[in-house]
Parts: C-alpha cells; sequence; structure tokens
C-alpha cells in the first residue's frame, strides 16, 4: 500500500468516528492492512487499539462497502464482535471452510443467547448488535452498508501468532510504499 492511501483512509476513519460520536481516546495505536494481498479495496480494514491489557483489549475499526476480513480463527482469543454503526456480515464455520461447504452444526452467541447455526451461515448485525466468536471458530465478515463502525472486546490480543488465515498468502500486515509523510505511526511501523 502507498503511504499516502493509508493516511487518506485514516482521515476517513476519523470523520466517520467524529460524524458517529466516537471519541478516540489519547495516542491510540492505528493499524491500515490489505492483509498483504495488495488490493485494499477488496481486502481492507482500518483497526485501532483502544486499550490493549494482558487479560483483554478493544479496538475499533472502519470498513467501507466492498472490503472484506478474509476467513480467519484464533486459538486462544475469543472476541465479541459489536456493530457501532452500519451494517456487518459476518461468516462463520466451526471448522476449515473450504470450496465444499462441511455440513455441521454448532452454536454461538448472538447479542448474549445462544442460538444455533451451520456452517457457513451469515449473520447480519445491525448497530448495537454483537456476535461472541469463541477460539477456533472461522469467521470472515464485511460491511453490507457504505461505511460501517466495528467494536472488538476480546481477551489478550496477539495478532502475529493468534491469526491463523484459510488463505496461507495472507501477512497480517501491509507492504508499504512511503510516498508521503505519515500522519500517524501505525503498530506496524519500525
Amino acid at each position: 500500500m502507498k503511504r499516502s492511501e493509508i493516511n487518506a483512509v485514516i482521515r476517513e476513519a476519523q470523520v466517520f468516528f467524529e460524524i458517529n460520536n466516537w471519541i478516540l481516546p489519547p495516542n491510540p495505536k492505528w493499524d491500515v492492512t490489505d492483509f498483504g494481498l495488495g488490493n485494499f479495496a477488496e481486502f481492507g480494514l482500518v483497526l485501532v487499539n483502544l486499550t490493549e491489557e494482558p487479560e483483554y483489549c478493544e479496538k475499533i475499526m472502519y470498513a467501507r462497502r466492498g472490503m472484506k476480513t478474509p476467513a480467519h480463527a484464533h486459538k486462544n482469543k475469543k472476541e465479541d464482535i459489536i456493530v457501532r454503526q452500519g451494517i456487518l456480515a459476518i461468516h462463520v464455520w466451526n471448522s476449515v471452510p473450504d470450496d465444499e461447504e462441511e455440513e455441521g452444526s454448532f452454536e454461538m452467541k448472538i447479542n448474549g443467547n445462544m442460538q444455533s447455526l451451520e456452517n457457513g451461515d451469515i449473520i447480519e448485525l445491525q448497530p448495537g448488535e454483537r456476535l461472541t466468536i469463541e477460539p477456533e471458530i472461522y469467521h470472515k465478515f464485511y460491511p453490507l452498508s457504505n461505511q460501517c463502525m466495528i467494536g472488538e472486546v476480546s481477551t489478550a490480543n496477539d495478532d502475529i501468532n493468534d491469526n491463523f488465515f484459510v488463505n496461507k498468502d495472507i501477512g497480517r500486515y501491509a507492504s508499504i510504499e512511503e510516498d508521503e509523510t505519515p500522519i500517524v505511526q501505525l503498530i506496524s511501523d519500525k
């Protein structure tokens, strides 16, 4: 990704947060990724770490229509994905998804209530709604609205060692071409 593209989407996210009365804490940690796939418009996400503690973390994320977070799971992290603004679709599987969908049912909490789901089900979340994702549940998500603000509250976060993507070509952080001065330091900046 070009640094100019990163700066532009950070400004876009800041405006969307402000319009929706979401105030960032002092010194948040920014992360902008194309998952190493080189196509931010299709596979992209803006993440802001609001707090990072050994036991828990909180993030606010921004995505616009067309941007997907690819299918992945965590071995250790349990997370609640909460829609703060917009509409979000989340696909879920209780095993590694492949081209030939495996049958199987499992239970997940949606808005705090256990519900029975099938592999590959799509949950549509409206503002204020949440999905609790247990470790080893594969999930991918994308906005159905033009823009989406997505909250995450989870157990300790380890983006390097606890993200298991189905697509083995995925890298957690983007390669950056420095074509202008950064407006914020990213987590991945050295």
